[in-house]
């Protein structure tokens, strides 16, 4: 795979580095155009895409075949507020109604063998961030999407959760680094100040990290916009804002990479959120977060956004901006989890309904 991607045209070596969304349910001209256009890493599809179960194994089986390069196919199937699939089979339940490990276990069997149908590979899921009691009063839209009540449950749940998914061959990110659940508003809308100070920060908030590395399960990790003013690797801006942990060279690359010892995919959550596009345009921002040591952009919307931030960086790449061996480290652990893809299952809507009644039952142990 490795040398397949660097054998690449440059500007598909820069798709590589691009995970997109599309604009509607069908593989239609303009979807075909965008992908032979960027070439991109991975697909991500949302509701808009996913409107019945056949519909959406053939939107994923064509955007497989007219691929340069094996994609990520993913999306955000969490449950609860963050459910996708909730017009293919019986929504899910989010993950803070969960009473036990054994409870989120039957949640990611279900979730892979569910999304593996439909023709996905990969889940953004499971939320690693911690919300205690004294957290769960902020509106940060993490609420209902975390695990327990402890940094201890988190792990605890998550690390079931990750296991049994890529178990069943769906790869998993962790997610929101370095940690959303005390931010006192949602990155959607703006840009988050997590106001902690860095004993807290160390002791809760990188708990699952420092222990979800030291299991080497780990491929993908998506990493937060939200600043941490009382943190000295909180960085500025060239206009003395706080800087997004997401284009921080400091949280991306100090404390992920050389601190916290992760060498697989770091993942820009959507580029296209409120927190950044109110302050910086979707090409400087895709440069900041490559420089910063993001493997994975995410632009999950707008196709001009897309090819905004695709251009971005291909010239800054030509211009000696930045380097390619920056862009062929981040090609090195692309390819290394590509290598991990499991083939999609075979389509069988008799089982998704199966799937489907699993989840009723699962949901009636939880009243």
């Amino acid at each position: 795979m490795l040398e397949k991607i660097l054998s690449l045209p440059l500007e598909q070596k820069i798709g590589q580095l691009f995970f997109i969304g599309l604009a509607g349910a069908e593989f239609d001209g303009a979807a075909r155009e965008l992908l032979e256009e960027i070439s991109p890493a991975g697909v991500c599809l949302f509701a808009r895409n996913i409107r019945e179960a056949a519909q959406t194994r053939k939107l994923l089986d064509d955007v497989r075949e007219n691929s340069t390069i094996l994609p990520f196919l993913s999306l955000d199937q969490e449950g609860g507020l963050v459910d996708r699939l909730r017009r293919v089979v019986e929504p899910m339940p989010a993950a803070n109604l969960l009473k036990t490990p054994e409870q989120a276990a039957t949640l990611a069997r279900i979730t892979a063998e569910t999304v593996r149908i439909l023709g996905f590979n990969m889940n953004f899921a499971p939320v690693v961030d911690v919300v205690d009691d004294e957290r769960a009063k902020f509106s940060n839209g993490i609420f209902s999407r975390a695990y327990g009540t402890s940094k201890e449950e988190v792990f605890q749940f998550a690390k079931v959760y990750l296991e049994v998914l890529q178990k069943n061959g769906v790869l998993g990110s962790i997610k929101h680094f370095p940690g959303l659940g005390a931010a006192e508003i949602d990155s959607h809308e703006e840009l988050p100040n997590v106001n902690i100070q860095t004993e807290e920060f160390n002791e809760t908030d990188i708990y699952p990290y420092k222990n979800f590395f030291k299991t080497e399960t780990i491929h993908a990790v998506m990493i937060a916009h939200a600043a941490f003013p009382n943190l000295g690797l909180q960085e500025r801006d060239q206009n003395g804002k706080l800087l997004p942990s997401s284009l921080s060279f400091n949280f991306t690359t100090k404390l992920l990479r050389t601190h916290l010892g992760f060498d697989g995919l770091a993942l820009t959550d959507d580029l296209e959120m409120g927190a950044i596009l109110k302050n910086y345009g979707i090409g400087e921002a895709c440069k900041m977060a490559i420089k910063a040591g993001q493997d994975q952009l995410l632009i999950c919307n707008d196709a001009d956004a897309i090819r905004n931030g695709f251009h971005a960086v291909l010239d800054a790449v030509k211009s000696g901006e930045i380097g390619e061996n920056r862009v062929n480290n981040s090609l090195q652990r692309v390819a290394a989890v590509k290598n991990l893809i499991e083939p999609p299952l075979d389509f069988d809507k008799n089982r998704l309904r199966e799937l489907s009644n699993e989840i009723s039952d699962l949901k009636a142990l939880l009243k």
